[in-house]
């Protein structure tokens, strides 16, 4: 089961990258009405569930760059941001997205099985009691953050 988890989290991973490779900085930071957040925020946000739900709960040490708690975190907004000019450009956010299913094979291949120390939670009602477990809830989160990109995607091609 291990493998096939970290090849679908690759590869999703990957879809997810190439959907926004080449984007202007522009169609990153456009918040259409009705809309909350851009796809940067996204894009952030997806780095930062994943890496909380696949290494914090593994009891791994987490890499978060500096500012993407305060930028990404759930509840936060763009429309809240007060250092824009410190936000992490495309590349670097296509740099992180990229390494993280690579971190997360190398650390946690052998350990999906693995119960964790506290069970969690989440938002829509899902306990989460092993490694594999959060690794296959933030497909999921993943998934549901892909489409919003998808939709902000399309409105920024058709801003006027």
């Amino acid at each position: 089961m291990s493998k096939g988890l970290l090849h679908q989290l690759g590869f999703i991973r990957q879809v997810t990258v190439n959907t926004v490779r080449g984007l202007s900085e522009a169609a990153l930071d456009h918040v259409p009405g009705g809309f909350n957040n851009n796809i940067r925020w996204n894009l952030g946000h997806i780095y930062v569930v994943q890496e909380r739900f696949a290494f914090h709960f593994a009891g791994e040490s987490v890499h978060l760059p500096e500012g993407f708690e305060r930028w990404f975190a759930k509840g936060t907004k763009p429309g809240d941001w007060q250092d824009e000019d410190q936000l992490p450009e495309l590349e670097d956010l296509l740099e992180l997205l990229a390494g993280q299913p690579i971190r997360i094979a190398e650390k946690l291949h052998d350990r999906i099985d693995e119960q964790v120390a506290v069970p969690f939670t989440t938002g829509t009602g899902l306990t989460l009691h092993t490694v594999g477990e959060f690794l296959s809830y933030t497909l999921y989160h993943e998934g549901i953050h892909f489409n919003s990109i998808s939709l902000l995607k399309r409105f920024a091609a058709n801003k006027p």
